[in-house]
């Protein structure tokens, strides 16, 4: 039995909002794939659908993009989407014993939700973060230097309903919730903490204490003094 759609006018004016936005109506497939997920918890046959006629390709088309990308699902995400970086630093940091720790603690495997529907769990080959190792994401929102203790708090806590902050200040927000950000449409997290912390910028700090410059900046410079 088909699970019914949510797909309704509402959702229908913003696809088309979004299709909208791009000189090439097409170009809008991945916001256009997060809202279907914001609405429907997953990339359903619907949401294809619907996408494919809005921007007049073939849902073939779409489902090829659908399916090449990892932050697009095919079966429904828990309220939270918590990813473990077990890519090499995360891993050699402490990042695989995070992900067996919270297997573990949750019983699911890989990609798997828990029976309440609170977590999806999932390995994630980078989180882009190395300065943080090991580090672990709820819904795209960085956990920095984590450790097993401090992964399963923090998945306790979700679970709960109590209110959890990424370490970097925002409030974590649900994974639909989220998924319609992505899709285009601002919360009011945009400024509840810093995009890099000072570990991402220690080069830079340690660049304007010796003034440094790079190759191309200190030529710029030699050719307008030259001048």
């Amino acid at each position: 039995m088909s699970t019914p759609s949510n797909l309704d006018e509402k959702t229908w004016g913003e696809l088309r909002e979004i299709a909208a936005r791009y000189p090439q109506a097409r170009s809008g497939l991945l916001p256009m794939l997060h809202l279907v997920q914001s609405v429907e918890g997953r990339v359903t046959p619907e949401g294809i659908e619907a996408c494919a006629e809005i921007l007049g390709i073939s849902a073939a088309e779409v489902n090829g993009v659908a399916t090449f990308y990892t932050m697009y699902k095919r079966k429904p995400v828990g309220d939270y989407h918590v990813g473990v970086c077990t890519n090499t630093l995360c891993a050699v940091m402490g990042g695989d014993l995070i992900f067996e720790r919270l297997k573990d603690h949750l019983d699911v495997g890989n990609d798997e939700t828990t029976e309440d529907g609170k977590v999806t769990l999932e390995h994630i080959e980078c989180n882009a973060a190395c300065d943080y190792a090991p580090v672990m994401m709820v819904n795209w929102e960085f956990m920095d230097n984590q450790t097993p203790e401090s992964a399963v708090q923090v998945v306790d806590d979700l679970r709960a309903g109590n209110e959890v902050h990424s370490t970097r200040g925002p409030r974590l927000c649900t994974w639909r919730e989220a998924e319609r950000v992505l899709a285009g449409f601002p919360d009011d997290r945009a400024d509840e903490g810093p995009t890099a912390g000072p570990a991402s910028v220690v080069g830079l700090r340690l660049a304007r204490e010796n003034g440094w410059t790079s190759g191309a900046a200190a030529g710029s410079e030699k050719e307008q003094s030259n001048g």
